[in-house]
Order: structure tokens, then C-alpha cells, then sequence
């Protein structure tokens, strides 16, 4: 009789499982074929009730889902309060007009440091009676070493300003505009960048018919390659019309970039220096004065950017920082990932020891994680929410972030009802949050998606995902 039980207990869970399988599987059926996904829907009560899973175990590239466990890490080591902090130090004195010693810039890696904040600090040093440096102007990046770009990003997207370096020095988001206008069809198209930003950017880009049957011209297209020192270069073509066309690139030598800026700036401010600006990328022991600083918002208030924004940018930044925070040394790739590994099973309980931990972004695509990790994350930000706050910071369907305009929930009944993390990468359409119910309860859920491409060419390429989202989330929402 014990046996039977047994026996009948498995049975009843196998089929159960089964049930629930099907109960995502008629939905998953509607997805191009080859698509494959990973569902996992939770009570966020004591009791953690599974209200649908299907293939949750399964590994899946996160994208930027990837943000919701940087977000939980950083709170955890850093806190809230936390603050990127930019320091103007020497080992010199100030005397006769002059800083009689060097000035040494430390950097934190502050994504959120502008042109103006560092226009104010040489305000404040002049201010303080220097008006030349007779030493040396070094640019302390020993916040963080080894390569700035993380393994696994896309090489091609390189010179765009989402994958924008996350190094210790960063200004004006280490991104500027380029402008492309269009000349007669047959003529190179003209190239032009803001006096004010130190790159150079050359080009020979071609101006082709707008609907051109050539196929060279059909398969001509824009590129931007990077060749050093922030110079780039613009090659391929583009269709012809009188509008120009604003393209956002990526700075990809911060140390380079920052010293130029800084270079103009100190001749703005009528700061006399006529020596080299250096970069220093090992920690400076001998004893220094602090001159001038200039701190950044709280961590906070990053978060809220990063999430809603989903700001590759603050989140690498940050995700570098945990591990120089945690390790007490140079933060890289390699130690912040093992760092986001070790706090969240120390201080929150989870064991992430199998998940692929990267970047913070989630850009790169060796990142793995799967729905029920995900899970575990979310129930601990659910659990702990008044202490995190990491739930408001979340782009909210149909009114702000990511999720404002989503097609699958920027109507009724989802407006207001979902906060969630978004994810795409090529292929993959990603979802980390929370519903709330219309009875006002709140449920987790994660969405993986991989291998996602349309079949048909006469509607728009996320349709069908945009369908199964809208179907499938329905009934969670309104309680069916």
C-alpha cells in the first residue's frame, strides 16, 4: 500500500507537469517555427505556487535582463547611498598662482560624469588661486584594468554608442554624433562632426538612387570601422535624399578622449599647463591632497536609469565596480563577475555558481542564466522590496521605460500592470517581472526566448511575439 502511494504520487506530479507543459505549449505553438522558450510564472507569497513553467531549466542568453541581477548585487555591496566620486588631488602645493607639483585626476568610472562637472572642478581650482601647473596633469585609471571591452560583444557594433566602453574615464556618456548628408546620386555623401568633440571621423560613402535595382548598390551598405586613437572611418552607401542622418558612435579610448577634453577645458579656464597629459593605470601609494571632487547622484538614482533605460553604459559601469568593491582590488570583467556570484550567495542565498556572468549589460553573448534563476532573483527582490526598491525602478507597460511602447502591453488590460525588465539580442525577445493581478495580488515571471526570426515577410518582424505575449499574459492579469 505504501508502495502504491509512492507510485501514485509520482504519477499524479508527472502528469501534472505535463498539464502545465500543455497549458504553455498551445501558446508556444503560435511562435515561428524553431523558436524556442523558456517560461516560469510564480505567486510571490510564502508559498512561491508555480502558475505555469515550461523548459525553465533550460540556459538562454539573458540580454538585458541581465540588469535585474547587476541591480540586486549593487545594492547588496554598494547600497543604495553609493556615489561614483571624481577627484582632483596633488602631491605639490598651491603658492604664487600655481600648483607647484602634479595634478593628478582620480577617475571612477562615474558613467553619469559630463564636460560641465569637469568644466566646475577647474572652476573650483582656479578659484583656489591656481592659475598654471608647473608638474605634471596624470589621469589616474586604476579603478579598473584589463580590456574595457567585455568578451562576447558583437564586433561589428563596436562603434555604436550602446556598446560604449565602460572605462574609468567616461564623459558625456563616452558618446557623440556624427552627421551624413546625402549628395546627388553618384556623389560621395559629406561627413561633418561638432568642432567641440576631439575625433576625427573621414569617410568615402556613396550616394545611391533611393529604391536602386543595381544589386552592388542593393547590397552596399553603411559601415563604420575604428581604426585608433578615435579616429574612424565611414565606408558603403546611402540612399539619396535631402535629410541628414544623425548617427550616435561610441568613444572606444575613454583615456584618449578625456585628455583632449580636459586639454581644451584647461585652456578655457585659463589654466596655464604646456606639459603631456598621461594616463597612470596603477594605484598611486605616495601621499596626495585633495583639491577639488565631484560626486554623482546616489546609486538610486542610477538604477532607476539603468532599468527603465536599460543603460548599457551605468549597468557595465556599475557591474565593474562591484568587483573593485567587493575584491578590494582592480575591478575587471573576470572578478566583478565572480564577485555578483559570491554576494548573491552570501547575502541573499542564491547560487548562481552555473550561470555565465559576463558583463552587467547583458550584451555580451556568452552570458547564460536560466528562467528559474531568474526566478530565485525575483523572489528575493519581491521578498525584500521594502529594503531594495528595485521593483519601482522597473519600466512600467504602456507609461515609461522599455515597456512603454511594447505592442503586447500598451493597452488594457496591462497599462499599470506590469513592471518588467525587457531583453533583446538578436533573436532573442526577454522578459524579468512582475503582474499585477486585477484581485491586486503579484506574480513573478520570466520569459526566455531564443531562436526567435519571423516567418513571413509581409508583417513586422515581432508580430508574432507581440501576439504571444498579449495572449498568453492576459490571463494572469485579469485572474482567468
Amino acid at each position: 500500500m505504501k508502495n502504491f502511494k509512492v507510485v501514485s504520487f509520482f504519477i499524479i506530479s508527472f502528469f501534472s507537469g505535463i498539464l502545465q507543459a500543455q497549458s504553455v505549449e498551445s501558446y508556444v505553438s503560435s511562435l515561428p517555427k524553431g523558436s524556442d522558450i523558456s517560461i516560469l510564472v510564480q505567486s510571490v507569497d510564502d508559498k512561491h505556487k508555480t502558475l505555469a513553467k515550461y523548459k525553465s531549466d533550460q540556459f538562454k542568453q539573458p540580454a538585458s535582463t541581465q540588469k535585474v541581477i547587476t541591480a540586486l548585487a549593487a545594492e547588496l555591496e554598494l547600497g543604495s547611498d553609493f556615489r561614483f566620486e571624481t577627484k582632483m588631488l596633488t602631491n605639490g602645493s598651491i603658492a604664487n598662482k600655481q600648483l607647484n607639483g602634479d595634478l593628478i585626476i582620480q577617475l571612477s568610472g562615474d558613467p553619469t560624469f559630463t564636460r560641465g562637472q569637469l568644466k566646475n572642478m577647474l572652476a573650483s581650482l582656479r578659484g583656489k588661486g591656481v592659475e598654471k601647473i608647473t608638474g605634471k596633469v596624470i589621469l589616474d585609471t586604476s579603478k579598473f584594468t584589463s580590456h574595457d571591452k567585455a568578451e562576447g560583444w558583437s564586433w561589428n557594433n563596436l562603434t555604436a554608442c550602446y556598446n560604449a566602453p565602460p572605462s574609468a574615464a567616461i564623459i558625456d556618456d563616452n558618446c557623440f554624433y556624427v552627421t551624413i548628408k546625402p549628395g546627388k546620386v553618384g556623389a560621395k555623401a559629406s561627413i561633418s562632426v561638432s568642432a567641440n568633440i576631439p575625433v576625427t571621423v573621414t569617410g568615402n560613402v556613396k550616394t545611391i538612387a533611393k529604391n536602386s535595382k543595381d544589386l552592388n548598390d542593393k547590397y552596399c551598405e553603411l559601415d563604420a570601422s575604428y581604426i585608433d586613437k578615435n579616429r574612424y572611418q565611414l565606408s558603403g552607401c546611402i540612399a539619396s535624399g535631402s535629410d541628414k542622418i544623425a548617427l550616435k558612435f561610441a568613444v572606444l579610448n575613454g583615456v584618449d578622449y578625456f585628455s583632449s577634453v580636459l586639454k581644451n577645458e584647461l585652456k578655457q579656464q585659463k589654466i596655464s599647463f604646456n606639459g603631456a597629459i598621461s594616463a597612470r593605470n596603477e594605484p598611486i601609494n605616495s601621499k596626495l591632497s585633495l583639491l577639488v571632487s565631484s560626486q554623482s547622484a546616489p546609486l538610486s538614482e542610477l538604477l532607476t536609469v539603468m532599468l527603465k533605460k536599460s543603460n548599457n553604459l551605468y549597468a557595465d559601469a556599475i557591474f565593474r565596480t562591484i568587483g573593485a568593491h567587493y575584491f578590494k582590488i582592480q575591478g575587471t570583467w573576470r572578478n566583478s563577475g565572480d564577485a555578483v556570484k559570491q554576494i548573491l550567495l552570501k547575502k541573499a542565498g542564491i547560487d548562481l555558481e552555473n550561470l555565465v556572468i559576463v558583463d552587467g549589460s547583458g550584451l555580451s553573448r556568452l552570458n547564460l542564466v536560466s528562467a528559474d534563476k531568474m526566478m530565485e532573483i525575483l523572489q528575493y527582490i519581491s521578498a525584500h522590496d521594502r529594503d531594495l526598491k528595485i521593483i519601482e525602478k522597473l519600466p512600467v507597460a504602456g507609461k515609461d521605460g522599455t515597456l512603454q511602447y511594447r505592442k503586447s502591453f500598451n493597452q488594457p488590460p496591462f497599462i499599470e500592470t506590469i513592471r518588467a525588465k525587457t531583453g533583446y539580442i538578436q533573436g532573442s525577445y526577454n522578459l524579468a517581472g512582475f503582474i499585477e493581478k486585477s484581485d491586486g495580488k503579484i506574480i513573478a515571471f520570466v520569459q526566455l526566448l531564443s531562436g526567435y526570426h519571423p516567418e513571413r515577410r509581409d508583417e513586422p518582424k515581432n508580430s508574432a511575439i507581440m501576439r504571444f505575449e498579449s495572449e498568453f499574459y492576459k490571463k494572469f492579469v485579469i485572474g482567468e
